[in-house]
């Protein structure tokens, strides 16, 4: 099994999360890539460009995307290309704990990718009651 991952941010996020994730795992278990929406971006051409990322990623698996902001620029783009046909799920709140879990179950489905994903993601917040 093989899902690619395709993380949808705004400027800087995405890039700066893959960082990260190689920090903690140097070889990284699956094909990641993000796509950074620039502020002035016109979203037809980001949803070409994100498509063609996406396909790539996509080696009949599907493709999981972690949006950063649901409703936002990014996440919309990511949500969109199903219209053209790529075969994906998504999730959104990204954060470093979701990546790192997504990472972690990569022999896994891309249905049950996303219920990792979102355990992951709530799973690594953490409130001090000090």
């Amino acid at each position: 099994m093989s899902v690619g991952v395709l993380l949808m941010t705004h400027e800087a996020v995405g890039k700066a999360l893959i960082s990260a994730a190689r920090h903690v795992m140097p070889r990284l278990p699956m094909d990641v890539d993000a796509v950074e929406v620039p502020p002035s971006a016109d979203p037809d051409v980001m949803r070409t460009l994100t498509a063609k990322h996406a396909r790539d990623l996509d080696h009949g698996d599907g493709v999981l995307v972690l949006a950063d902001l649901y409703g936002a620029t990014p996440c919309n783009i990511g949500l969109s290309l199903s219209e053209l046909g790529v075969h994906l799920r998504c999730v959104s709140g990204l954060n470093l704990p979701m990546l790192l879990r997504v990472l972690n179950y990569s022999d896994k489905s891309l249905t049950e990718l996303t219920e990792i994903a979102a355990s992951g993601g709530r799973g690594g917040i953490f409130i001090d009651h000090a």
